[in-house]
């Protein structure tokens, strides 16, 4: 990281959380969340992870990484760890995870660790541990469970993998008996990996139907094929996670003829965010369901009650 990055990492630690931005923000939240009588959101899709790995994901976005399929993708909530989690609160967030994911063999074990002492420290995340194909995979997720661990990350964009591999049936398995959740970023947006798609993931549902996954960025851009895997698997649900928002509609739009489906399903969408690596402010994805004009029911649901059950919060 170059002396400018760092300077800015620095600087990003001494912000002040409730800047007049944060609270014209977090009013403007708070007038949404009244509008649908909702006393809080829970968001299933929100990054926190070691310092030091988050800063490379965030240099990633910045220098146009090959994943970032060749968009501008400014961080808008560049804060320290802190600062961040008190902002989600101060928007009205309850309940959150710390989505984070190896790229390679031999992290996601200490991915995990850090995972669970955050969640020990921060009363409203989600203890979420991660996963990768690996041998001795279904031997630290079983640690994970065992250690309290509510809900799993698996990205196979980036740790360019096969949900199919041998190293995870058994693990796929033991996910489903336990009934913990899966977010799985699976669909080929914003670029195509070689085993992203509906394809695998369709597959390894076909072995383990009672598999909890949570589709990412409602599959995008293969949002109907991943729309028939919820309508055909009663467990499978997705999350909304940039979704229908501008910058996500100028180059992967949502197919109207699919708006039906997406509202015939709401009691297994589940309101999903990215922060902090969105490219925009968090109260934009929350304007952008609600210009769907799916009605103040499935809104409540999407934002709240859905998730609320699934983790019993």
């Amino acid at each position: 990281m170059n002396d400018h990055r760092t300077a800015s990492a620095d600087a990003a630690r001494h912000t002040p959380v409730s800047d007049g931005a944060s609270e014209a923000e977090a009013a403007e939240i708070r007038r949404f969340r009244e509008r649908l009588g909702l006393p809080a959101l829970i968001d299933v899709h929100t990054h926190f992870m070691p310092e030091r790995v988050l800063h490379k994901v965030w240099n990633y976005f910045d220098t146009n990484g090959p994943l970032v399929g060749g968009l501008q993708w400014p961080i808008t909530y560049r804060r320290a760890e802190e600062e961040r989690a008190a902002l989600l609160k101060e928007f009205g967030v309850r309940a959150f995870t710390s989505m984070l994911y190896p790229h390679k063999p031999g992290m996601a074990t200490w991915l995990n660790a850090w995972a669970a002492d955050f969640a020990g420290r921060t009363p409203d995340c989600l203890h979420t541990a991660t996963l990768f194909p690996e041998p001795g995979v279904e031997t630290y997720v079983r640690e994970a469970v065992e250690a309290g661990a509510r809900v799993f990350k698996a990205h196979v964009q980036v740790g360019a993998y096969d949900p199919e591999d041998e190293l995870l049936d058994a693990t796929w398995a033991l996910l489903a008996d336990a009934g913990i959740p899966v977010v799985i970023h699976c669909g080929s947006g914003p670029a195509p990996g070689q085993h992203t798609g509906p394809g695998p993931i369709a597959r390894v549902l076909a072995r383990h139907p009672r598999l909890r996954l949570i589709v990412a960025h409602l599959g995008m851009p293969e949002y109907e094929e991943f729309l028939g895997l919820a309508e055909r698997y009663e467990e499978v649900r997705l999350d909304t996670t940039m979704a229908f928002t501008d910058f996500t509609e100028r180059f992967m739009p949502f197919p109207p003829r699919a708006l039906p489906r997406v509202a015939a399903l709401g009691d297994r969408v589940l309101l999903g965010s990215d922060f902090p690596n969105i490219p925009y402010p968090y109260v934009h994805q929350l304007q952008a369901l609600e210009r769907l004009d799916l009605g103040p029911e499935w809104l409540r649901a999407v934002c709240h009650d859905n998730a609320a059950r699934l983790f019993g919060v």
